[in-house]
């Protein structure tokens, strides 16, 4: 798991380059934003049960067959299962927008989540459309205006988004 700065440096000593100012300014640029950062993170981590608990609600609202015998979060051990598994997509989540980078949520999540659920035999559409009413959920927290850094959040937001999709794709 490499950080934006670490992953910078890396990649250019890796070529042999030094550090371009294109590097130095979106780096720069990332910093200026830290405060907005750390608040979307800590916004998320503290609303987590609430935003994959109205996921999975959602989620089972829009597909009974799941929740309902023989579906594939049938009794509450599956059911369990579901939930760990979306809160940990979400903590994933969380370290990359913390870090900046997505390498930790690939690494660390998703790389073979797919296989291990088609092996599984869970439903890999069902989980995307999870992942993306987490995302829903998280953005809209996130970008709660009361309370937090003032500022332009939209990059932010953007980049926030792009992890959930990263996720949802990989499993769907």
């Amino acid at each position: 798991m490499l950080d934006a700065f670490t992953k910078v440096v890396s990649q250019a000593d890796a070529r042999g380059e030094y550090v371009s100012n294109a590097q130095i300014d979106a780096l720069s640029a990332m910093v200026r934003d830290g405060s907005k950062r750390m608040d979307a993170v800590n916004r998320i981590t503290s609303n987590a049960s609430a935003i994959v608990t109205n996921a999975a609600r959602s989620l089972f609202d829009t597909q009974p067959q799941l929740i309902a015998p023989g579906g594939n979060a049938y009794t509450s051990r599956r059911m369990a299962a579901c939930l760990r598994d979306m809160d940990i997509i979400l903590r994933y989540v969380t370290y990359a927008i913390f870090t900046g980078d997505a390498s930790v949520l690939d690494d660390r999540c998703l790389n073979g989540l797919r296989e291990t659920y088609l092996a599984l035999g869970v439903p890999g559409n069902s989980v995307g459309e999870s992942v993306n009413k987490m995302k829903e959920a998280a953005i809209a927290i996130a970008n709660d205006r009361n309370g937090i850094t003032q500022g332009d959040c939209s990059a932010l937001m953007a980049e926030i988004s792009t992890y959930f999709d990263r996720a949802a794709a990989a499993v769907g």
